[in-house]
């Protein structure tokens, strides 16, 4: 059987760019090490599930397939959770600035 050396879960990393957010999807692994010494990395959609001994290892696939079939949509669609996020500071801004305070964010996209 194998070792787990590392279980790593799917997630979205969000970095700041001028204008706004870019979203880098990241999907789910399991690194293992063999009994024979070989080091594998699995993913949902690996093509190799056995290793050089004859070991199978589609049960980890599988299961992979089985986490990511089921991840909570803040997971996977976090942009709209970061739009609504910035709705509600927006709120709170503009009640907190009055218009004309040279402290308000004045949107001129934005509905006036």
């Amino acid at each position: 059987m194998a070792h787990i050396i590392e279980r790593v879960e799917a997630r979205y990393e969000a970095h700041e760019v001028a204008f706004g957010k870019v979203y880098e999807w990241h999907p789910a692994y399991v690194a293992l090490e063999c009994d024979c010494g070989e080091q594998l990395i699995l993913t949902a959609t690996s093509p190799k599930t056995a290793c050089r001994c004859g070991a199978y290892y589609g049960d980890f696939v599988h299961d992979i397939q089985e986490r990511e079939g089921h991840l909570p949509d803040r997971l996977t669609h976090p942009w709209f959770y970061d739009a609504q996020a910035r709705a509600r500071q927006r709120t709170r801004d503009e009640s907190a600035y009055p218009e004309g305070s040279p402290w308000r964010y004045n949107d001129i996209t934005g509905d006036s």
